[in-house]
């Protein structure tokens, strides 16, 4: 499935998400997990650990260094209703690897994605989608991400930033940009605000297999619980902005490998990209 049907474009406009069940064989899920272990033990500017300091909470820019989530990220299958949902040609303005821990998993606060990459990167409009790839199965247990259907209609909700000066620990050793991926983020929504929007839209449980795609608008209102199972859930993020949405200069820019400065349009690869040995 590399090109989104009529009913799936409808979906997305409609409900601001469409799930892709298991785009990815379990082969293709093997090959990604399998650099997992790798990547998180590296000790690098570009991972961000849970409060406790200790268990991986996101990997930034995996895509730069690793060959298959370098595949991963020009795959078909992502990048072809990528296209089709932004309307132009695109490239890869953020790739990040969540890991929800089991036992350790924090949660995700609500909040929109658009509000960071305007506010922080000075990114003019909305014409991004998130691709979310599942390497492990999401279900009620492991910390699955909640959205509210229909509330990228609102468009960007502009909320007043988090001090985030104040938190405690040697946090302050932390850069500035960290504070848009810990457990207390920058412009996380209030409950009041949110508990307008469940009322005016619903609220919904993304649960699928390992390998499905999550197609996500970036002004849609999601977040996540904690995960207190024995079950692992991490998921890839491949968020692809369209080449004539370029970011304007911004004071203070958060790093390459948060923001990428490649605007290079992403040439899409063969089907069996994940699997072959060698691209040469």
């Amino acid at each position: 499935m590399m090109q989104l049907t009529k009913e799936q474009l409808q979906n997305y406009e409609d409900n601001g998400f469409v799930l892709l069940p298991e785009c990815f064989s379990k082969a293709e899920v093997h090959r990604m997990n399998i650099e997992l272990p790798i990547i998180f033990s590296e000790d690098t500017p570009k991972r961000v650990l849970e409060e406790e300091g200790k268990t991986v909470r996101a990997v930034h820019g995996v895509h730069k260094t690793d060959e298959i989530f370098q595949r991963l990220s020009r795959h078909p299958q992502l990048v072809k209703p990528a296209m089709q949902l932004i309307g132009s040609k695109v490239y890869i303005y953020q790739f990040k690897i969540n890991a929800k821990a089991a036992f350790r998993g924090d949660i995700w606060e609500w909040h929109q994605d658009y509000i960071f990459w305007r506010k922080e990167d000075g990114l003019p409009t909305a014409r991004l989608v998130n691709a979310l790839v599942l390497l492990d199965d999401m279900n009620e247990f492991n910390g699955p991400l909640f959205v509210i259907p229909g509330s990228h209609k609102e468009g960007m909700i502009d909320v007043m930033a988090r001090n985030t000066t104040n938190q405690s620990q040697a946090k302050t050793e932390r850069p500035a940009w960290m504070s848009n991926f810990t457990a207390k983020l920058k412009y996380s929504l209030n409950k009041e605000l949110v508990a307008d929007l469940v009322l005016k839209y619903g609220i919904f449980c993304i649960k699928a297999s390992a390998g499905s795609v999550l197609l996500f608008d970036s002004n849609i209102v999601h977040a996540s619980p904690s995960n207190i199972s024995p079950f692992d859930r991490a998921v890839v993020i491949i968020t692809y902005n369209s080449i004539e949405n370029i970011p304007l200069p911004v004071p203070n820019p958060r790093p390459d490998f948060l923001v990428s400065r490649d605007y290079r349009p992403v040439e899409p690869l063969s089907e069996d990209a994940l699997l072959i040995e060698s691209l040469a």
